[in-house]
């Protein structure tokens, strides 16, 4: 018997020089207890806090509503005009087939091209005053993409600096949120072109641009978004674009873009469904309908094969 206990006392002591805390023992002062040898319900529990992942913000800017206007550009809330007017029948039927109420069902309906064949027609014009246009909708949202990535006009003509924007997000720099700029125009944003990049057309034509304009068209069931885009003629970006769009609108200016150019231009442009060509800086008739200024005829056709005529 003795020996037994002998045993067991042995056996003990090596348990404790293990580190094992048995049941009677007293621990010493400062020590902690050995959570595997407590029972489960006197366990400590230990409550673990997660802290909370900050998520990119977009910028808020306040557009100069004053200047704009005094650059012929529309405004919310300014007096009804003639131009005005006239932005409200082009855009009618862009967005009727946006959302998906035209004539055909389109993929990426809501993305809409605004472009040229050559330099200086007044695309860019066009496309801030049809994104305003949008934005004073009831039911719809408006992003202004400035996808002139060799020539960004869109910041320069609203006022603003530039900065990181569509090129950044496609080299996955950036979160395309913390790049875009919410407006004082309430559905309005911004989306700058980003720091020039010697493979603009490249990045454009990526596997990264199909999935930003993927998620772009598709975030959103209310956004229509506008991208203001190169010369068809001068450079490869317009046309790489052309191919994801749903909806292209060509600025043509009245009296100096020759019509073969045109012509060209559209050809690029035959894989899109839905083309309209908008005559810009038509002059006045003799009744004087157009006024002074800017003034618009447009043309639209779907398809491939359908001619497309100014009215």
């Amino acid at each position: 018997m003795s020996s037994l206990i002998e045993q067991a006392a042995q056996r003990l002591e090596q348990l404790r020089n293990a580190g094992v805390v048995l049941p009677g023992d007293t621990l010493n002062k400062g020590s902690e207890p050995v959570s595997a040898a407590l029972p489960l319900r006197d366990a400590p529990v230990r409550e673990v806090i997660e802290e909370p992942v900050a998520q990119p913000q977009s910028k808020k800017v306040e557009l100069d509503l004053h200047a704009l206007a005094a650059q012929g550009l529309l405004t919310p809330n300014a007096p009804r005009t003639h131009i005005a007017d006239q932005y409200r029948v082009i855009k009618r039927p862009l967005i009727k087939n946006a959302m998906g109420k035209g004539a055909a069902t389109l993929n990426h309906a809501n993305l809409i091209m605004v472009t040229s064949a050559l330099a200086g027609e007044g695309k860019s014009f066009t496309s801030l005053n049809l994104a305003m246009s949008i934005a004073a909708e009831m039911d719809n949202t408006v992003m202004l993409v400035d996808a002139d990535v060799a020539r960004p006009s869109v910041l320069r003509m609203l006022g603003l600096p530039q900065g990181p924007g569509l090129l950044d997000v496609l080299e996955d720099q950036v979160d395309m949120a913390s790049v875009l700029l919410r407006t004082n125009v309430d559905k309005l944003t911004i989306l700058p072109s980003g720091t020039p990049h010697a493979r603009a057309t490249e990045l454009l034509a990526s596997d990264a641009m199909s999935h930003l304009l993927e998620d772009m068209a598709n975030r959103y069931p209310d956004r229509i978004i506008i991208f203001d885009s190169p010369p068809l003629l001068l450079t490869t970006e317009s046309r790489v674009l052309a191919s994801h769009m749903g909806q292209i609108v060509v600025v043509v200016h009245a009296d100096k873009t020759p019509q073969s150019a045109v012509q060209q231009a559209v050809a690029t442009i035959e894989s899109c469904p839905v083309k309209m060509l908008l005559l810009n800086q038509a002059r006045a008739n003799a009744a004087g309908s157009y006024g002074y200024g800017y003034g618009y005829g447009y043309g639209y056709g779907y398809g491939h094969d359908n001619a497309i005529q100014k009215a």
